[in-house]
């Protein structure tokens, strides 16, 4: 007996691409841009093929780059020239990051988006203040509340300077909340939040912490950062940055954490980001450099499933690649 119902019909040329059910654009993309206020020249990012730190004094000209290949926004990452116990640099009118900015402000169109976390500026690599005694107790970490001014100063600066967005990535409880009251005082209520709102303590981040420079000098982040083995509480973590005024809402990493991508688009109007992360860019690299896998169609396919779970905007190293090809 022959079939009936025959899916394969709409899966010819000509029909195939006019029943596709998710359209992925560069303008969905995101490209990263790592800053790095130590260096004179461009510094290939070993275990991310094709990236490199770049100084600030090329920095605009990397975005146009980027913008040459059809992605429209960039999120900007700073290496700092210094480090202290509080990342002071993060927040310095004349800081990496800060002037970044105004050079790609004022000389590109690019949407420029900022990462305001403090890892990158503490010389113990944490994402806030310690608390007493976390260099020696490993049951100690991250002061939540203490950071919390920081985090609005850095974002108040970054506005200052220029920054279209800003995008808390600490997963520091009303981290979102302050930045807003703190954005909005100082005249900036205009620049929307983009909330790494459900982060994970992830394996998947190794290079981005030799890209930035930012990996704990002791200890792990699991006491700030969500535990890879809950769901429901993402749900939660979200929805508390949507009650304190997050305008869009971001799960890291994307590619293990798909399920946590098409449950925030079920529950939440907001549009949703996915950062497909460092590692996940890394091994996809590795497997075509062994020849196992065709690192063009993986990475479009692995954007495409993004895309699929729910995501609005993808964060994603492969941006440039596949700028063209979308």
């Amino acid at each position: 007996m022959h079939p009936t119902d025959r899916p394969r019909r709409l899966r010819t040329d000509g029909v195939r691409s006019l029943v596709a059910e998710t359209d992925l654009r560069a303008s969905d993309l995101v490209a990263p841009v790592f800053v790095d206020a130590t260096t004179d020249e461009r510094v290939p990012i070993e275990s991310m093929p094709g990236h490199e730190r770049v100084p600030v004094a090329e920095s605009a000209d990397r975005v146009r780059e980027i913008r040459e290949t059809g992605v429209e926004a960039v999120i900007v990452f700073g290496i700092p020239e210094s480090k202290d116990d509080e990342g002071s640099r993060a927040w310095a009118d004349d800081g990496v990051v800060q002037r970044a900015v105004r050079r790609i402000t004022g000389q590109t169109d690019a949407y420029v988006i900022t990462d305001v976390c403090l890892c990158e500026y503490t010389d113990h690599g944490h994402c806030g203040i310690l608390e007493t005694g976390a260099r020696e107790d490993p049951r100690m970490t991250v002061d939540n509340d203490a950071t919390l001014e920081l985090l609005e100063w850095i974002a108040v600066s970054h506005a200052s300077a220029g920054a279209d967005m800003v995008a808390p990535s600490g997963m520091i409880d009303g981290m979102v909340g302050a930045i807003r009251a703190a954005l909005d005082a100082e005249g900036y209520g205009h620049v929307p939040v983009m909330s790494y709102a459900a982060k994970y303590e992830s394996a998947f981040y190794g290079p981005f912490r030799d890209a930035a420079d930012g990996a704990p000098a002791f200890g792990d982040r699991r006491h700030y950062q969500m535990d890879p083995a809950n769901a429901r509480e993402a749900l939660r973590e979200v929805a508390l940055d949507v009650e304190e005024g997050a305008d869009v809402l971001m799960v890291k990493p994307a590619l293990p954490y798909l399920d946590v991508v098409a449950a925030v688009r079920r529950e939440f109007d907001h549009p949703v980001a996915a950062y497909n992360v460092s590692g996940e860019y890394a091994m996809l690299h590795a497997a075509a450099e062994r020849g196992w896998l065709d690192l063009e169609e993986v990475a479009h396919e692995s954007l495409l499933s993004i895309k699929r779970a729910g995501a609005d905007l993808i964060v994603t190293y492969f941006a440039e690649d596949l700028a063209e090809r979308l």
